[in-house]
């Protein structure tokens, strides 16, 4: 079995808990030189802020030393720098670890916050945050929840176990089980495993269902009802992308505050905190697969709709 080429570590350090850029140049003669391959590829930036990148020496190679606009175009090189990081609005709730050992942390993550870097949400994310307040530079991310989801989310510390942990995910050997807070319909006969297909497109907002063999899979369950709401709860078998969001919209009990379904009313705004999206990773159980321990995790958060029903019971 041939290996995959050993990735260089980066020679510059993160900065507030993120990492630097990696790029790899491409095995092409299209370029000259560096500063044409840059210009081209980071065509989103500003006029003039790749040059000035490169002029003021923040592009540098794998010994840690800059490389200018006029570095001959070698074919492979690898090359890293920082991204600028333009202020984020900060999420003002908490990030709290429920576990933390010497392989993993477990963090019960607050709506709004995303889970790792993307686009936007740079800093203000979990896995940056994390790696500042923990001092873990090496943290990663073995899942991800949506950044309107809360609840828990697991990390791993040694970058070597991270493939076993994500396994566990792929492989569907971690139970998940979710909370969330939508209508309650009285003829909506439950409990009810959920299945269709979903296809979230690349720069598509939402996902939708489309026909053919299902590829996601839902229990739902109704736990509890108040007035004209439900608590219920999910159980995924699969991990599509807005998966729980779907199935609840498909069955005409859309969750809560949810900007994308069964409408797309636009994205929340930056800073817009008053409307969570009532979806709450509740539990994750799992195996080990390095230290053979049983993990049943829970998190700690209540859905606000639930603890004040009257004022989103018209929502």
């Amino acid at each position: 079995m041939r290996r995959k080429p050993r990735i260089p570590p980066s020679p510059l350090p993160q900065r507030q808990g993120v990492d630097p850029v990696r790029v790899r140049l491409p095995l092409s003669d299209e370029w000259d030189t560096v500063g044409d391959y840059l210009v081209a590829r980071l065509s989103g930036a500003a006029p003039g802020v790749v040059e000035d990148m490169l002029a003021s020496g923040l592009v540098v190679g794998v010994d840690g030393q800059p490389v200018d606009a006029r570095t001959p175009y070698t074919p492979g090189l690898r090359l890293w720098f920082h991204r600028d990081l333009p202020p984020e609005v900060p999420v003002p709730f908490a990030l709290e670890v429920v576990h933390r050992d010497a392989h993993l942390v477990v963090a019960d993550k607050p709506h709004f916050l995303a889970t790792t870097p993307r686009g936007s949400h740079v800093t203000e994310t979990a896995l940056a945050r994390l790696r500042r307040e923990l001092g873990i530079p090496a943290l990663g991310a073995a899942h991800r929840l949506d950044r309107l989801t809360a609840g828990l989310v697991l990390f791993t510390v040694r970058p070597a176990e991270r493939g076993a942990y994500q396994t566990l995910f792929s492989a569907r050997r971690v139970r998940k089980e979710y909370e969330a807070i939508a209508p309650y319909d009285p003829s909506l006969a439950l409990p009810r495993t959920v299945r269709s297909r979903i296809l979230k497109e690349r720069g598509v907002p939402a996902a939708q269902e489309v026909e053919g063999v299902p590829n996601a899979e839902t229990l739902v369950e109704l736990v509890e009802r108040r007035g004209p709401l439900g608590r219920y709860r999910l159980t995924p078998h699969t991990g599509q992308t807005h998966q729980l969001r779907v199935h609840m919209s498909a069955l005409g009990v859309p969750i809560l505050g949810d900007p994308l379904y069964p409408k797309v009313t636009g994205p929340v705004p930056a800073g817009d905190f008053r409307r969570p999206l009532q979806l709450l990773a509740r539990r994750l159980e799992f195996t080990d697969p390095v230290t053979g321990v049983e993990h049943r995790l829970c998190s700690g958060r209540t859905l606000r709709a639930w603890e004040s029903y009257e004022e989103w019971a018209g929502l």
